[in-house]
């Protein structure tokens, strides 16, 4: 688990690779939402910690699920202990997030306490559900762009969401306030996830981490991969509809499946939902009564999703 973490090497040494512990990104929403509402965020360390294990736990299923081997630029866990281990490891960070979002420390009422860990355990069995749908639609040719956008808010968008929303239960006492920071981490959510989609394409294999071709690869069924098939006609859908259905692609499959993906602008098209996503976040933004400061990090969070490299 301290490997997985990034917190050591597989020998147990003190990790010389400050990549490999991950962006952090769920449990600093967490903090944040509990700032910028005018609580402590102090109050928010142990819900952010369970926000941080619960999210590295289905890392950890969901390398062994695609057969991942690298992850943050190390060798994932599965690859280094088997998956006996690796499974184990991920059942433990599940258990130790659930207690984590119980570990008010009095600082916080009961109520709120029991409410928070209702929140993180609704969002990661939304996440389970969404990565039963993403396995699904591996075994689908058709697969519309709305049951795509469903599935990544489910997958993707629930934890994240989650983050904030459980950051402003901490802080205030008031549903209005809560579902408006939810609103916003839903559009963080696919707006995460798009361009991630578009970095497991077109990225920078050295700057993202890890294989560029690995989703195409194991075929899986990635934004721009679905507009493909929504989109391409003729012999552009004779060849993806082939390609998808070996067993195994070479590297020259690979080449022609990004070939007919940049013919119909799947690039372009993913792009300019990633756009409208962080004009939607925006929006969302808008309508809350935050401090100039934290308005101003979230505009800056939402400007650094939609173009990020890594």
């Amino acid at each position: 688990m301290r490997y997985h973490l990034g917190w050591v090497d597989r020998h147990g040494n003190p990790s010389p690779n400050p990549s490999s512990q991950g962006k952090a990104l769920r449990p600093t929403l967490c903090m944040f939402a509990c700032d910028a509402l005018q609580g402590d965020p102090r109050q928010a360390a142990p819900a952010a910690a369970a926000l941080e294990l619960i999210h590295n736990f289905s890392l950890v299923h969901d390398d062994i699920q695609d057969e991942g081997t690298e992850r943050r630029h190390q060798p994932t866990v599965w690859a280094l202990w088997g998956t006996p281990r690796a499974l184990v490891a991920g059942d433990a960070m599940q258990c130790l997030g659930d207690l984590s979002s119980l570990l008010a420390n009095g600082e916080v009422p009961a109520k709120t306490a029991m409410r928070v860990s209702q929140l993180l355990t609704d969002s990661y069995l939304e996440m389970i559900e969404g990565q039963c749908r993403d396995l699904q639609f591996e075994q689908r040719a058709a697969i519309e762009p709305d049951e795509y956008l469903e599935m990544i808010a489910l997958k993707t968008g629930a934890l994240i969401r989650s983050s904030l929303a459980i950051g402003a239960t901490i802080a205030v006492d008031d549903d209005d306030t809560v579902a408006g920071v939810a609103r916003f981490g839903r559009a963080i959510g696919r707006l995460f996830q798009i361009r991630d989609d578009y970095l497991g394409i077109w990225g920078d294999e050295a700057i993202v981490g890890k294989s560029t071709d690995s989703d195409i690869v194991q075929r899986k069924k990635s934004y721009p991969i679905v507009f493909a098939f929504k989109h391409a006609s003729g012999s552009s859908r004779e060849e993806l509809t082939r390609l998808y259905a070996l067993e195994s692609m070479e590297e020259s499959d690979v080449d022609r499946v990004m070939e007919v993906l940049e013919e119909i602008g799947a690039d372009k098209q993913t792009n300019e939902l990633t756009t409208s996503t962080a004009q939607e976040a925006l929006a969302a933004l808008g309508s809350l009564e935050l401090p100039p400061w934290a308005t101003d990090d979230a505009e800056k969070l939402v400007e650094f999703l939609a173009s990020r490299l890594f």
